[in-house]
Order: structure tokens, then sequence, then C-alpha cells
């Protein structure tokens, strides 16, 4: 008996993986650690996402969707928040897969190893010919899956980088937990406004995510004038940090440089450059002062709010064998078209199997997961990668080599490589990275002459 493909992850790219697997009448099984379709989405159901439902939907699952005759799709130009996605999309969808006959969708369920039936890292005979063994702690306990091969989607967002320079929590960060954050609050709600209103807030990070955090407190401030922020960077200047802006093809995205770029100048921010955090210390009156390397503090400080990005976990695939980029943890031959120094996420390369693919085979990292700390993905890039990955694994080459993907100009250059340089980072023709584009995207495919 065939064994089912596993997925790791009933997010977005997980959950359309099983879409795909549906057409082709693949059996599979996806392993989701949370309670419901798009937990990790969870954490951030407030934010409003830059890419319009359009962009959202992977097309196996619209299929599917349509065919059941019980689901509405929403306006394809219309801008969902993260809990939209999941109501009228996500969950819908999981409940749609879980029926299948073939697929299952277990929630609960966290994944907590992936080996080969049998044999550990060290051995080589007849690997490739067994079954994947993966470990999973669910509310029975311990449970051993055996599967054909391994889509891993489980991305990123339990690992939240640290507000620690040095890429592990700075000295204090932990013992001073209770008035650090990680993420972006929804100050739309009274309790969590209350949290930050009338405080002195200090907001460490650069990316959109940052600026999303900064324009929620310069509103707090405009309504309680007792409210502080200070926004700490790596670099040496605010410089590009707000995006492309009009040249941004993500509307949404280029509306918020914009917006916090207005909060940032305001008055209402105090921009603190070149700020390497290396110390967190509580002072006396029981507020806090964080340090940098260079020995700058920030003192009187009553919360911080740390949107550094993720990392991802490769804790529970130690015996299985993998080829990483050795700077951003993701699928090795990705890293050079992924750099957030060099590349906006508008203009990475489509790619597909051959990219994600990992020594062990039929084992294939997708998602956030497949591009490790860069900022850069987006979900219609996810879509591809799953369409080429589960035809791959299906046998059906053609279709897995043929990868069509449009994308949207936009990025988020100069990142944390360059923090000391940022105007020698080589720009990006087009986007928020370079010289201003026309409206068009760009229609590219894998594998034709000269890609």
């Amino acid at each position: 008996m065939q064994h089912p493909v596993v997925i790791i992850g009933a997010g977005p790219i997980g959950l359309a993986a099983a879409a795909n697997a549906v057409e082709r009448g693949m059996d599979f099984v996806v392993l989701e650690a949370g309670h419901d379709a798009g937990a990790a989405i969870g954490g951030w159901a407030h934010v409003r996402l830059f890419s319009s439902w359009a962009e959202l939907i992977d097309q196996a699952a619209r299929r599917l969707l349509d065919a059941s005759g019980t689901w509405t799709a929403p306006d394809d130009g219309a801008y969902p928040t993260g809990g939209e996605w999941r109501r009228a999309y996500l969950q819908p969808l999981a409940d749609l897969l879980a029926a299948t006959p073939g697929g299952a969708v277990r929630y609960h369920s966290r994944v907590v190893g992936v080996g080969r039936a049998g044999r550990d890292l060290m051995v080589d005979s007849g690997r490739d010919g067994d079954a994947f063994a993966v470990h999973v702690e669910g509310p029975a306990g311990g449970e051993r899956l055996l599967g054909s091969a391994v889509v891993d989607a489980s991305g990123t967002w339990m690992q939240p980088n640290p507000l620690g320079a040095d890429g592990y929590p700075a000295l204090g960060e932990t013992e001073n937990a209770e008035r650090i954050s990680y993420g972006i609050p929804d100050f739309s709600d009274p309790s969590v406004a209350a949290r930050y209103a009338g405080k002195h807030v200090v907001v460490a990070g650069k990316g959109a995510s940052a600026q999303g955090v900064l324009v929620g407190l310069a509103r707090l401030a405009q309504q309680d004038s007792a409210t502080r922020v200070s926004w700490l960077l790596r670099r040496p200047s605010v410089g590009d940090a707000f995006g492309g802006g009009d040249n941004d093809q993500l509307e949404q995205r280029g509306k918020l440089g914009q917006d916090a770029k207005a909060a940032a100048t305001s008055g209402l921010v105090t921009n603190v450059t070149q700020f390497r955090t290396d110390s967190v210390a509580a002072q006396p009156d029981g507020r806090l002062s964080i340090g940098s390397v260079d020995g700058q503090q920030v003192a009187d400080v009553d919360e911080v709010i740390v949107v550094t990005g993720f990392r991802p976990d490769f804790g529970f695939l130690s015996e299985v064998r993998l080829d990483l980029d050795p700077t951003l943890g993701s699928a090795r031959i990705l890293a050079d078209q992924i750099h957030p120094d060099h590349h906006s996420c508008g203009d990475v390369a489509p790619h597909g199997y051959k990219e994600l693919g990992q020594p062990e085979s039929d084992l294939f990292l997708v998602g956030m997961k497949s591009y490790g700390r860069a900022p850069s993905f987006l979900a219609m890039t996810g879509y591809e990668q799953v369409r080429s990955v589960v035809a791959a694994i299906d046998g059906d080459l053609d279709a897995a080599r043929r990868v069509d993907l449009v994308l949207p100009e936009t990025g988020v250059c100069n990142g944390a490589g360059a923090f000391d340089d940022p105007d020698g980072v080589t720009s990006v023709d087009g986007g928020c990275c370079g010289a201003p584009v026309a409206a068009e995207p760009q229609l590219v495919t894998l594998g034709q002459p000269g890609r």
C-alpha cells in the first residue's frame, strides 16, 4: 500500500499542497500543531494583507471550493485581514480537504521528528527507497506515521528573532519578558491600547511589520500626548526603510510605507539609528533601559515591541539530510534568488521542485520555511512552489518543470546584511528597490532558454 504524502502545516501553502494532491488523486495527511487552519495567522488576524484576494487563493484550491457548491468566493479586488483570510478561505478549504477520500487534516498534531523508517541519519543503504517516519505529538500522546514524501510548510511564525543584535536574546531580554512583545499588537483592542497609551514604547525592526506598529503607535500618541515612541534601527539612517511608495505594485504595502514615513517624521516618533541592542536592564523605578553594543542607552522605557523578523525551525529535521544556505537558512539553491540585500519579492525568479528538494529524496521545503530568514515571500510564490512539488512527487516532471509566475514589483531590499552601508547594496531594477518602473508586471517562466 502506498503511504500518503505528509504535509506539515495547515497554513495557506500547506493546504494548497493538499489541494494539488486532491486534483492528482494522491493520498495525503496534513499535520497542524494549532487548533484550526491557519493557526499561525491567528497571531496577526487583525492585520490587513498587502495582497488582494486574487493573489491569496491558490488555483487548485479555488477549483475544489467552487466545485463544492458551498463556498462563496470573496471579491478578488478586496484586501482581507488575516482573520478574514482564515474564515473565508483557509478553514472552508481545510474542511473540504478533510472530507476528501484519501485525505486527512489533523489538528493539535505537532511534528517533533522526521526520519527514514528504520534508518538514522548516518545510514546510506536503501535510504531513498524507504518510507519516511514522521513522529507526531498529539492529544493521545506520541505517534509514528509513515509517508511516501514530506512537504514541510511549517513556516517561521513560531520562531521570532530576538531583540538582541547577536542573533540571541539580549542580556536581560528573557528576564524582562513581561514588558516585551513580539509581533504586531492589535491597537484597536481597548485592552491592548491601554497597555501602550501614555507610555514610552520602543519599537525594534525595520520591515513592514515594524512600520505597521509605528503607524498604530503614532495614532495612540495623537490620542494621548503622553505616549512616546522610540524607533530602534541598526542602520545609520532611516534611508529607504519605507519601501517603494507610489512605485510599489503591492498598493497596500506602498501605502503602509507612506503612512509609516509620515509617522516617523511627525515628531511623534524618535528615530534612534545605529542601535544594536545588547542588553535590557530594569531600572530602580521598574522601567527598562535598553543598551546598544556601542554604549548608547534608551532609558525610561515602559514597553518594547520587537518586530525583527522570524527564522525557521529545523530541530525536527535533524535525522534527514538537508542542504541549507549558511546565511539565510533557506533552501541553498534558492538563496541567491531571494537574498533581501539584492532582491525584492517581486523579482524572485520562478522556482519549483528542483530548488526546493533536499538531498533527502522526496523531502521538500516550501512556503516561508523555504525562504529561511528572508522576508520577501509572497503567497502566490508558495502556491506555484507546491504546484510544482506535488507534480514532481506524482512523477509528472513535465508539469513540475513548468512554473509560470507573475509577481508585482515590490520588496524589502537593503536588508540586515547591509545595515552599516545601505547605499552600498546593489539596487534591483524596478519596484521599491530601484528605479521607477512601468505598471505592468513581467511574466517569467522557469526552464526557458537563458533562464
